[in-house]
């Protein structure tokens, strides 16, 4: 039988995907990338009131274009619209839990034609155990070693759509990495919900971990996918000081620059706390690339608090900022708030501060000019070249190099938000 899976948000939905098809192929399914799939998975997204349109658009779609596909529905918009779903002629609904378990749920539907739901209302949940022997979507290898958030930022619903923290076994961790590692990766992408909260409740850590992984031979770059500035402890500062395999680019959310709203969003740091941190790791790593995600628009955001904030994030000089428009989400602390903002303000301001990180992208960049970096070729497109450098630049090479290896390349043009660079032999 033929499947496909569709993948919606962040990089931990990319990884259970990447499991669901590995496992999928491993037991005689085949991947089809056309509309004549068997089975159809869609892994859903709620992050925004976007995500969760997107996801219930696109179960609308397929289900109406595949009227004989199965249809499979899972992730956040699962578990946070579950009752608005019911109706859709699903016929295996589940959540964010049992994914691991996909081959078992196709066979049991196929045996017996029952439609099957199930979703998990416990936070309290342990870790699900997962692998990937080879990310074959991508040339850099994502490995979740963490679920679940304990923070209950104002904001945000995925707390209670992904459960309590909890964390991937070390050794298995470390079996998985070296396992992607023999497979030819040679960079490895740490991701989880919160992912610098990784070993809590054990004796081990977050940093024990990346000690582990930098023993790995043929492992050049080990990347975290995000890390909160308050699990930027010295612990990790010393390990980013002398370890070089971890890769010259930390993305650590700001959510707003403004101390009013930092307050409102239940953030756990001040300005002050923010800034000193990210001095702290400059004086490290003077060229590291720090990016990061602004909210734009949270409840009772004046105009003088998006301009504190747009000149926080001049301030501390990052490399990019993700900007996101506030989305409301019903069940959160900030639904309940008063002085929601009228779409068109979330808008101007999403476009002023995007303005902002397009020249601070530019000017970051055009700090590379002339010097040369080494680039992990990822991607092929019109015979010319296409990867990242440690940093996360990336980089367009005007020659076929082969996919997966790291060159050094010496950056020779700028332009808006591209980088072009030269072989250097």
């Amino acid at each position: 039988m033929k499947f496909k899976i569709i993948t919606l948000g962040c990089k931990v939905n990319i990884y259970e995907s990447e499991m669901m098809k590995e496992k999928l192929l491993t037991n005689n399914f085949i991947e089809t990338l056309d509309n004549d799939a068997d089975i159809l998975i869609i892994n859903t997204c709620s992050v925004t009131n976007m995500a969760d349109a997107k996801s219930r658009k696109l179960i609308r779609y397929h289900k109406r274009e595949n009227k004989n596909a199965i249809l499979i529905v899972c992730g956040c918009s699962a578990q946070n619209h579950k009752e608005k779903l019911l109706d859709l002629d699903i016929d295996i609904l589940i959540g964010n839990n049992e994914k691991s378990k996909i081959v078992d749920l196709i066979n049991n539907y196929l045996k017996d034609k029952e439609k099957y739901v199930k979703f998990y209302e416990d936070r309290n949940l342990e870790f699900e155990n997962m692998e990937v022997d080879k990310f074959s979507s991508h040339t850099r290898a994502f490995m979740k070693i963490q679920d679940g958030c304990n923070n209950f930022c104002a904001f945000c619903i995925i707390p209670y759509m992904r459960g309590n923290i909890r964390s991937k076994d070390i050794n298995q961790a470390f079996e998985e990495a070296k396992k992607l590692v023999e497979n030819n990766h040679k960079e490895i992408v740490l991701t989880g919900i919160h992912t610098g909260s990784y070993g809590a409740g054990t004796n081990y850590d977050l940093v024990d971990l990346l000690e582990k992984l930098v023993t790995i031979k043929g492992l050049e770059r080990i990347r975290l996918s995000s890390i909160e500035i308050t699990e930027l402890n010295d612990k990790f500062l010393n390990f980013l000081k002398n370890n070089q395999k971890l890769c010259d680019h930390l993305h650590i959310p700001l959510q707003s620059g403004s101390e009013k709203i930092l307050k409102l969003m239940n953030r756990k740091y001040d300005k002050k706390y923010f800034l000193d941190k990210i001095n702290k790791i400059r004086s490290i790593r003077p060229s590291i690339n720090i990016s990061t995600d602004v909210i734009v628009g949270f409840p009772q955001e004046s105009e003088e608090d998006f301009l504190e904030c747009v000149e926080f994030c001049k301030k501390i000089n990052f490399a990019k900022i993700h900007v996101f428009p506030y989305s409301k989400r019903d069940g959160t602390r900030a639904a309940l708030m008063e002085g929601h903002l009228e779409n068109g303000i979330k808008k101007q301001r999403s476009r002023d501060l995007i303005k902002v990180s397009d020249e601070l992208e530019y000017n970051y960049n055009k700090s590379f000019l002339n010097k040369e970096l080494e680039v992990l070729i990822e991607e092929i497109i019109d015979n010319k070249s296409i990867g990242h450098t440690s940093n996360y630049i990336k980089v367009e090479i005007d020659e076929i190099i082969e996919k997966n290896t790291i060159v050094k390349v010496k950056i020779t043009k700028i332009e808006k938000d591209k980088v072009f660079g030269k072989l250097v032999m």
